[in-house]
């Protein structure tokens, strides 16, 4: 028979399941009977236990896992013969008002999935990043690497500038107290590298060897020191040394250096070329990749199942917890973690999920093996031994499913240009990569 549904609020639904107590029975006696084959009692031997004396030990748990598997059954017959997409899992409330005695009777409400209307791509307005990978990259890659391999000439006379490396000794105090970690000897750093605090910085650049300074310095009120953090300490630092960089000559050691084999360094250079613009072109997707995805959300005007948010924001706060365990907190299980910190990500993240998935669908564009391979591929350039890491991704099907994921993002990305209104933004290189000052 199928079963009315009743429409409530929203996306909820309800509808009215039943179990006949005459079937709870026959299926209790018929549990009984199996425990009655090996059951043992006092005065009794095994399988000889009257059947009296197992309704009263044991009838009331099979009764009761019995009821929960009936309705359980029942529900899932009912809820497939409506036909309707289920969210989550349904609640149950017993329903007293005009049920025959010998019945148990529920209230199953559950919410469904939306119907999903996916707007014309043809009026979607998306931004495509581009950024050409030039000479001068490549060269400022080559710096970074040499200055990364630098040697430090000490010389006496020599201010301390950025780029040096300078060491000294320190001593900090606040309220004329030293605190821990304020004080060092033969300390090392490389000035104008953001290594120190932009005050002690300025303080130490123009220094030389033997000079010595005092000076205030006020933490941030968010630095990682808690104990220090928006306090102002007095520094006294004296400079033991100030070291001139002497980079190394792009040459063959230097190409041996970096594993090129051959020491070509026209190979260093077309390899550095290579990793680059590998590099720019992962940036690039993901930003692109993120101009689709917020067109297609800005365009889904469908509500999405309170079952499923609550389920998304459950697991970012077992996400979150797992962190705080990562970082040594000890209270991490039982720390208080407002659900609603998660709530609007985790709706927009849902909402955009349903949308997605209905794209897929719709269009076909799951994942094929020939692009997942071709994904692990290119990924595997990244490291010493590609072979190794293709063939460990293909054997491992959590790795793989990671990998495929991906590529139907990338489906998804493809899909939504190929019929959207495009716009090509160019990407300065040093935004792209994080580096603008």
């Amino acid at each position: 028979m199928q079963p009315v549904v009743e429409t409530l609020d929203g996306l909820e639904r309800r509808i009215e399941v039943s179990v006949a107590m005459a079937d709870v029975e026959k299926r209790v006696k018929e549990e009984l009977k199996k425990v009655a084959r090996t059951a043992k009692a006092p005065g009794f031997r095994p399988g000889k236990v009257p059947m009296s004396m197992l309704e009263r030990s044991h009838g009331p748990g099979i009764r009761y896992d019995v009821v929960n598997r009936e309705v359980g059954r029942v529900l899932d017959e009912s809820l497939a013969a409506t036909g309707l997409r289920v969210a989550g899992a349904p609640s149950l409330e017993p329903k007293t008002d005009d049920v025959a005695q010998d019945t148990l009777a529920f209230k199953a409400t559950f919410e469904v999935y939306p119907e999903i209307e996916l707007p014309d791509l043809a009026s979607v307005e998306v931004t495509k990043s581009v950024c050409k990978v030039t000479d001068a990259e490549v060269e400022r890659t080559v710096n970074i690497l040499r200055e990364q391999r630098a040697e430090y000439v000490a010389e006496a006379d020599r201010a301390a500038q950025d780029n040096d490396q300078v060491k000294i000794d320190f001593l900090g105090k606040i309220d004329d107290v030293a605190f821990e970690g304020g004080t060092a000897e033969d300390f090392p750093f490389v000035v104008g590298k953001g290594r120190m605090l932009t005050e002690f910085e300025d303080a130490v650049r123009g220094m030389k060897a033997g000079d010595t300074k005092t000076f205030p310095l006020t933490f941030p009120e968010d630095y990682p020191g808690k104990e220090v953090a928006g306090k102002t300490a007095q520094f006294t630092v004296t400079v033991k040394e100030v070291g001139r960089p002497e980079l190394p000559e792009v040459n063959e050691e230097f190409a041996k250096s970096l594993g090129q084999a051959e020491g070509s360094v026209e190979k260093l250079m077309a390899d550095i070329r290579q990793n680059i613009e590998r590099e720019v072109e992962s940036r690039l997707q993901a930003r692109t990749k993120d101009s689709v995805m917020k067109a297609m959300l800005d365009r889904a005007t469908f509500e999405v199942p309170k079952a499923l948010v609550n389920g998304e924001v459950e697991n970012r706060i077992a996400a979150a917890r797992e962190q705080l365990k990562q970082r040594g907190v000890p209270n991490a299980d039982s720390v208080p973690i407002p659900p609603e910190t998660f709530s609007e990500e985790a709706q927009r993240r849902v909402k955009l999920g349903l949308m997605i998935g209905e794209l897929i669908n719709k269009n076909n564009l799951q994942a094929k093996p020939e692009q997942v391979r071709a994904k692990i591929e290119t990924f595997a350039q990244n490291y010493e031994q590609p072979a190794q890491v293709v063939s460990y991704y293909l054997s491992d099907r959590q790795r793989r499913a990671e990998i495929e994921a991906v590529v139907l993002e990338d489906n998804v990305v493809e899909h939504v240009l190929a019929g959207a209104k495009v716009t090509e933004q160019a990407v300065p290189f040093e935004e792209l990569m994080g580096q603008s000052a």
